[in-house]
């Protein structure tokens, strides 16, 4: 795919605008709205996709194990419990964790989770997540695969997948380290065979290069990927590249997987929050045309209306989040063509904000120099989204958004963790799936907050 022309622009060089976006999007997902391999489900019931390759029944809202409850520094253990129970309960049979999430916890706490219920009632998806030196190696690979299988209390991995591929400065080098000189791949290809894995795949971030050289390869019949987990929600559908250069419009990668069957599992929805936390004039329009939903529930509805989406993730750290949740899936209201253009017309305007692309998924955390790179950036968007960011001096709300910006930034995150501790080590950086210079955008933050407190030492004194 060429980088010098996204999806956007190509739909204006057409002359549909959103309304060529929006008839992409039908052909997509179906004249009825419904996936062709979805389950009808009676009020109440979870709305089911089924995987063409294994028959897998999966509830389309999946559980992403990334920000478990916790007390202290400790998972909680009883919760997770509690949490599991209720969404098994609930349909929801796909539990998609990592080796390297919650400070690598969160395999050993979905394990004991899970390993109370019998074992055809859940799906367990987690990835080789190689990124250090030491478990590139072929032998360290297979370590980090079979600790997987003891800490999850499994025998065998459902969906596999290979852990943020097209990272990087050289993408494609980074990728044959990881996977191919060691012979990783080959050997993950071999563990399908004998039946530890059932399921293989990789998670999309980043160079385009990589996710087209795969797919590729399965056109070439070298591979084959059973699934795919990217990034896609109504921003991402055509503003990814817009967002960040090194990203890649939703609308392409879904329609790659599509064109070969591949099922897309989906993370990112609500972005990290940011799209459950929109514009106030956005979300009086969303009241208006749907009073009783949740924000999140638009998002959430537009990632499941696609008929080859296997199941949506969502890190739900508190139990009410879970419980919304389930409530948009069961069952699924696909989005009407006049919905789907609404949220594709905001996108633009969301677009707009300039945010700070951060997703919240923790991948640059912990700072060697105790910085919440996530709170301070999550505070700065906020601001941006409620239209309170202090910018002109002129403005006669100036002196209130100004104490608004300041008192909501030390209420957020503790001085000892504010942008003004970096320095620069850019340790984040590389870790960053949205591809953000997290140094420069915290030096950026921290001037406009001294730029702040300078302005208003003469009228307040007191922040």
């Amino acid at each position: 795919m060429a980088n010098d022309i996204n999806r956007r622009n190509f739909l204006k060089a057409l002359g549909g605008g959103v309304v060529a976006s929006s008839a992409l999007l039908a052909a997509c997902t179906g004249k009825d709205r419904k996936g062709a391999a979805s389950q009808d489900a009676a009020a109440g019931q979870m709305t089911m996709r089924v995987n063409h390759n294994t028959g897998d029944k999966v509830g389309l809202l999946g559980y992403g194990m990334v920000r478990l409850p916790s007390q202290g520094r400790t998972i909680d253990q009883d919760m997770v419990n509690r949490q599991v129970d209720y969404a098994i309960e609930h349909g929801v049979n796909y539990f998609d964790t990592s080796p390297a999430y919650s400070q690598g916890l969160s395999e050993r706490a979905t394990g004991i989770a899970l390993h109370r219920h019998p074992r055809d009632k859940y799906f367990i998806a987690t990835k080789l997540s190689n990124f250090s030196a030491s478990t590139q190696t072929r032998e360290g690979s297979i370590a980090m695969f079979e600790t997987s299988l003891k800490e999850l209390q499994v025998d065998y991995i459902d969906y596999l997948l290979l852990h943020s591929i097209g990272g990087g400065n050289d993408a494609i080098a980074e990728f044959n380290q990881r996977f191919m000189d060691n012979g990783i791949l080959d050997w993950l290809v071999e563990q399908k065979a004998i039946g530890r894995i059932r399921n293989l795949g990789f998670s999309y971030h980043g160079d385009i290069a990589v996710f087209d050289m795969l797919l590729k390869w399965m056109d070439e019949g070298r591979y084959h990927w059973d699934f795919v987990q990217v990034e896609l929600n109504y921003l991402d559908w055509e503003w990814a590249n817009e967002i960040n250069r090194r990203n890649t419009d939703a609308s392409y990668l879904y329609e790659e997987l599509t064109k070969r069957s591949i099922p897309a599992v989906i993370m990112e929805p609500l972005l990290g929050g940011r799209l459950a936390n929109v514009p106030e004039k956005v979300v009086q329009q969303m009241k208006q045309m749907r009073p009783e939903d949740s924000i999140a529930s638009w998002a959430f509805r537009f990632a499941g209306s696609h008929e080859n989406v296997l199941t949506v993730l969502s890190g739900m750290t508190y139990m009410e989040h879970l419980q919304e949740n389930v409530k948009t899936f069961s069952p699924l209201d696909p989005l009407s063509e006049k919905e789907e253009k609404f949220l594709l017309t905001i996108a633009e305007d969301i677009y707009n904000l300039k945010d700070i692309p951060c997703n919240e998924c923790n991948y640059c955390m912990p700072c060697p120099y105790g910085i919440d790179i996530p709170g301070i950036f999550s505070h700065y968007n906020k601001m941006n989204h409620e239209v309170n960011m202090p910018d002109k001096k002129q403005s006669p709300s100036y002196r209130k958004q100004r104490r608004a910006f300041l008192v909501g930034y030390d209420r957020s995150v503790p001085r000892l963790r504010q942008a003004n501790h970096c320095v620069g080590c850019n340790q984040c950086s590389p870790h960053c799936p949205q591809r953000i210079n997290i140094p420069r955008e915290l030096r950026r933050i921290d001037t406009l907050v001294e730029n702040l407190k300078r302005d208003g030492k003469v009228e307040d004194t007191t922040i």
